[in-house]
């Protein structure tokens, strides 16, 4: 994570070049976003080092949701800035005259060529930098989707608790397709010497980055008002119980994340009344066990007995 994030520095000091060069507002829109990109890496470094810390009495169940926090933070202070100041300039660029044609050229070692070739250079380097990048992360969301059966990237969007993985490659894609929209941007613009185009792609890139922006901070805020396990996973962990020898009922039943894969149940289960306190104790003993084995991301499971009789047998 430390070299990516010292390899989106560099990155965004290339682009920063390009559009010192250029004045192309598809480079400048680039240079905050990866800018942003630097930050994230920063952001998610800091999350994930402090949810590694041990649980202590302030915080009883660790610091787990220091990464939704980070993440949350990630999205509204780096990504919703970094796309409303690109969404910003591309839309003077095009509404107030100020984009202008590619033009200049860079001498190096007794040649010259077109200053635009340092963008196109700098685009294809960053595509392949953060290629490599996206493929590294769609493994990791991928291995979510296929350890919780889910149908989609749609669905382990909506339900994973692996806000990193998350994270990144969201990210990523973001980049590439950033990445990809600004070189058809700058490409237009000096095949038809129509700077608008550029502009426009600078625009484009401003609502990507926004629209990155306010899904990761949905997506991180369902997580740190205190979510619940997907349905079909909690109704398995409730049948677990339910179905348990000397259980007659379960009276209630929850589920909370508390950290990225760290899950906390809760349980009032009815006995049957003819279980002295000893047999209770053995059953939750093994429920228990058995609810951690049934879902490696349950972490501590607390389970209150109660009798049929004392209520009323429902």
């Amino acid at each position: 994570m430390v070299a990516a994030g010292a390899a989106n520095a560099a990155i965004a000091a290339l682009k920063f070049v390009g559009y010192i060069l250029t004045g192309s507002p598809a480079m400048l829109s680039e240079t905050y976003h990866s800018i942003s990109d630097t930050g994230n890496q920063v952001f998610l470094l800091i999350g994930l080092r402090s949810s590694s810390r041990e649980a202590d009495r302030t915080h009883p169940f660790g610091y787990g949701k220091a990464q939704f926090f980070y993440s949350f933070l990630v999205s509204v202070l780096l990504f919703g800035i970094a796309g409303w100041e690109s969404f910003s300039h591309g839309y003077h660029a095009i509404t107030g005259g100020h984009a202008e044609a590619l033009e200049g050229a860079v001498h190096l070692l007794g040649a010259s060529f077109p200053a635009v070739y340092v963008n196109y250079a700098v685009l294809v380097g960053a595509f392949c930098f953060e290629g490599y990048a996206l493929t590294t992360a769609y493994g990791g969301m991928r291995s979510d989707m296929i350890e919780n059966d889910w149908s989609g990237f749609a669905e382990t969007f909506r339900k994973t608790s692996n806000v990193t993985t998350l994270t990144a490659f969201t990210e990523d894609t973001v980049s590439v397709s950033g990445i990809v929209i600004a070189f058809v941007g700058v490409s237009l613009s000096d095949a038809t010497g129509n700077p608008l185009w550029d502009g426009l792609a600078a625009l484009v890139i401003g609502v990507l980055l926004m629209g990155f922006a306010l899904a990761l901070a949905w997506e991180n805020r369902r997580l740190l008002i205190g979510e619940s396990m997907p349905e079909e996973q909690e109704d398995e962990l409730r049948a677990t119980v339910a179905g348990w020898d000397g259980v007659v009922g379960v009276r209630d039943f929850r589920t909370v994340y508390f950290g990225p894969n760290r899950v906390l149940v809760a349980a009032d289960v009815a006995f049957a009344h003819d279980l002295d306190t000893a047999a209770v104790d053995e059953h939750i003993t093994a429920m228990e066990d058995a609810i951690i084995e049934r879902n490696e991301n349950v972490r501590k499971v607390y389970i209150e007995p109660e009798t049929s009789a004392s209520t009323g047998g429902h």
